[in-house]
C-alpha cells in the first residue's frame, strides 16, 4: 500500500514510525512532514490544510490510504473530498469533525446523546454574554467556539476575568472567527484523562487511558500549550473501568451520529474530567492527541494499518488490539519562550545518543532537515518517549534520554507523570 500521512508534528512522526512497521506498507508520503518523517518516507511540501493540493497528491501517487493527523483538514472536509474520489481516508467527515471544530455543536450533541458534561450556555451576542456573566457564580470556563490551537479555553476565577475573556474573544477577536461564538460553562474540578477509540461508524476498539499536561510550567502553571508531555496508562482511569466509561462517553456519540446517518470513522478522543460525581466530558477531539499519540503508539503491538483500514471499511467487529503491558511516557522538549515568542533554527544534537536505549524513541515535531543537520522549526521541538516496566521506570528512562538531547534555549517540564505516581 501507498500511504499518505497529512501533518507535520510529533504525532505525524510517530504515526509514520508505527505505520512503517506494517507489512502492508510499500511507500509512505508525508505532507508536509518534518525532519523526522524525512527519514521514514518522502516529505511533500504541501500544506496540510490545502485540500485541493492533498487531493491531487493522493491521485498522482496512487495513494491507498490517507491518514490525517491534525484536526483542521478534517473540519475543512478533507475526508469528504477524498471519499468523492474513492480514496480511503482514516478520519471523520467534516460534519462529524464539528465535534472538535465547534464547541457549541459538540455540547449540543452531548446533550442530545445524554453524555455527562458541564452545564453550559452559548452566546453569539457580546452584550448578552456580559449580562449572563454578571449573574453567575465563579469560577466559570469561557471557550471560543472554533479551533484555537488548544488555547481558546479560559478558566475565569472572577467576573472581571470572565468579562475580559469574552471581550478578547468576541470583540478583539484574538482567536479570529473562532471566537465569534462563545461557550460559557460550569468549571469542573478533578483530574483529567484522555480516552481514545478506533471507530468504524458502528463499532469501536478502545485504546488505553492516557494523560496530557497542557500548562507550560511544572505543577500545571503558566499558559496553556499544545501539550508538554503525556503518559499511559493513567491510573485515574484504570483498565477495569474502560468499558463502563466507554458506555458513558464513547458509545452514545458513535450511536447518535450513526442514527443521524453521519457515521464517525477514525479516532474519537474524549477529554475527561474525573469529578466527585464521576467522569464528565470536557471536549471531544477527532484525531490522535499530540503528545498522547506518542506513548500510545509505543504501546500498540497490533498492525495499525490493519486497524485503520478496518475503521474505513466498517469491519472492526471481531477485531482485537494488542497492547504492551509496559507504561509509556513522552516529555516534550520545547523552545524557550513557547507558547509565545521563541527562536527557530537551533542545531539539535544527541538524538542518536538518546535512542541507544532500545525502549526510547525521539519523535520530531517542530524540526526541519537542512544540509544534513536537524534544526528547530517550531515551539514544541521533540517528544522524547520511553517504555518502562512501570510508570516510575518509564519516567526515569524518559528523562535520562531527554537529558542527552540538546539545542540552544531548550525547555522542558520536569514533572510529567507525577500525578500518576501520586496515585
Amino acid at each position: 500500500m501507498n500511504i499518505l500521512i497529512v501533518g507535520s508534528g510529533g504525532r505525524e512522526h510517530s504515526l509514520a514510525w508505527k505505520i512503517k512497521q506494517s507489512p502492508l506498507v510499500k511507500k509512505i508520503y508525508v505532507a508536509p512532514g518534518n525532519g523526522g518523517t524525512a527519514a521514514i518516507g518522502e516529505n511533500i511540501l504541501i500544506d496540510s490544510n490545502d485540500i485541493p493540493g492533498i487531493l491531487k497528491l493522493a491521485r498522482d501517487k496512487k495513494i491507498d490510504l490517507v491518514v490525517v493527523g491534525p484536526e483542521l483538514p478534517l473540519v475543512l472536509g478533507l475526508a469528504d473530498a477524498l471519499d468523492r474520489e474513492n480514496i480511503p481516508c482514516f478520519g471523520p467527515s467534516s460534519y462529524a469533525a464539528q465535534l472538535e471544530g465547534s464547541k457549541a455543536f459538540s455540547k449540543f450533541l452531548m446533550t442530545e446523546a445524554e453524555v455527562p458534561t458541564a452545564d453550559f450556555k452559548v452566546f453569539e451576542d457580546f452584550n448578552q454574554a456580559q449580562e449572563y456573566l454578571k449573574k453567575q457564580n465563579y469560577p466559570l470556563v469561557v471557550k471560543a467556539d472554533g479551533l484555537a490551537a488548544g488555547k481558546g479555553v479560559i478558566v475565569s476565577s472572577s467576573l472581571e476575568e470572565a468579562l475580559e475573556a469574552v471581550h478578547d474573544m468576541m470583540v478583539k477577536q484574538v482567536f479570529g472567527k473562532s471566537g465569534e461564538v462563545v461557550v460559557i460553562e460550569k468549571n469542573l474540578v478533578g483530574e483529567e484523562a484522555s480516552f481514545l477509540a478506533f471507530c468504524d461508524g458502528h463499532d469501536f476498539i478502545l485504546l488505553p487511558s492516557s494523560q496530557d499536561h497542557k500548562r507550560v510550567g511544572d505543577n500545571d502553571t503558566g499558559p496553556n500549550t499544545g501539550g508538554m508531555g503525556a503518559y499511559s496508562p493513567a491510573p485515574v482511569l484504570p483498565e477495569e473501568n474502560y468499558q463502563e466509561t466507554a458506555e458513558m462517553v464513547i458509545r452514545p456519540i458513535i450511536q447518535h451520529l450513526e442514527e443521524m446517518d453521519r457515521p464517525f470513522k477514525g479516532i474519537l478522543y474524549a477529554g475527561l474530567m474525573f469529578t466527585k460525581d464521576g467522569p464528565m466530558v470536557l471536549e471531544y477531539n477527532v484525531r490522535f492527541g499530540d503528545p498522547e499519540c506518542q506513548p500510545l503508539l509505543m504501546r500498540i503491538e497490533s498492525d495499525i494499518v490493519e486497524l485503520m483500514m478496518a475503521c474505513v471499511e466498517g469491519r472492526l467487529a471481531g477485531l482485537r488490539i494488542s497492547i504492551r503491558p509496559e507504561s509509556a511516557v513522552c516529555v516534550v522538549l520545547a523552545a524557550d519562550g513557547y507558547p509565545k515568542q521563541y527562536q527557530k533554527g537551533r542545531v539539535i544534537s544527541g538524538i542518536e545518543d538518546a535512542e541507544e536505549d532500545p525502549l526510547v524513541k525521539v519523535f520530531q515535531a517542530g524540526t526541519r532537515l537542512e544540509n544534513g543537520k536537524i534544526l528547530t522549526n517550531g515551539g514544541r521541538v521533540l517528544g522524547v518517549t520511553a517504555l518502562g516496566v512501570n510508570l516510575k521506570d518509564a519516567i526515569d528512562r524518559c528523562y535520562a534520554a531527554a537529558d542527552k538531547v540538546n539545542f540552544e534555549d531548550r525547555y522542558l517540564r520536569r514533572d510529567i507523570g507525577r500525578k500518576g505516581l501520586n496515585r
